[in-house]
């Protein structure tokens, strides 16, 4: 399975990097060590790969249960994704995703939960903020940069557009927000994340 996921790894680094100009910058933010909850925003198909070639360690990933079809049923469990159903979330996805953190490991998540229709940010769902109370994590807040531009949601025509990752100041829970409970509780870790992701900027706007 390792082999796969490497593969896979390579792959989109080196075809990210060809047809999209693909950069990190602030890669010297990147937390290399968990548990560590990465948070992005949500533009394209293209974003979970786009996030987990920034890191040279193994990361997680949430993705939906209707994904995991024929040949992508046998493929998506071995690139480390884990099925989530997003039309009723169930306790035992949510208890995996907190293992996998609490034994070290990094999982990307995308608060906002769907790709964004018109290329701005969303609002962030209280899913999230839970996970990185019970986990008890540290929240990695990127943003991705061109990957509406390269394949926007409900487009079947990839464009080759330079996309850049940005990746923000790590954001650790106060013992507060560790002890936090409750949908309105979760709530405001998860604007407080989306906060964080808003302001980081594009290089060209520095």
């Amino acid at each position: 399975m390792k082999t796969i996921y490497w593969i896979g790894h390579s792959v989109f680094r080196a075809a990210a990097k060809a047809f999209f100009r693909y950069q990190v910058v602030g890669r010297e933010k990147l937390v290399q060590s968990g548990p560590l909850l990465i948070a992005a925003n949500h533009e394209s198909f293209l974003d979970p790969p786009l996030v987990g070639i920034a890191w040279d360690e193994e990361v997680y990933y949430l993705a939906r249960k209707t994904l995991f079809k024929g040949p992508t049923k046998w493929l998506y469990p071995r690139w480390n994704a884990i099925p989530v159903d997003q039309e009723a979330p169930d306790m035992s996805s949510l208890k995996r995703i907190i293992k996998i953190l609490k034994s070290g490991e990094q999982v990307v998540v995308f608060p906002e939960g769907a790709r964004t229709l018109t290329g701005e940010l969303q609002a962030g769902e209280p899913g999230v903020g839970l996970i990185a109370t019970k986990a008890k994590a540290t929240i990695q807040p990127i943003r991705i940069f061109g990957a509406f531009e390269a394949l926007p949601r409900g487009s079947g025509r990839l464009r080759f557009h330079p996309i850049t990752i940005v990746v923000g100041d790590p954001i650790t829970l106060t013992e507060e927000e560790k002890k936090a409970k409750g949908r309105e509780a979760y709530q405001a870790i998860s604007d407080r994340i989306m906060a964080a992701i808003s302001k980081i900027k594009h290089p060209s706007e520095l």
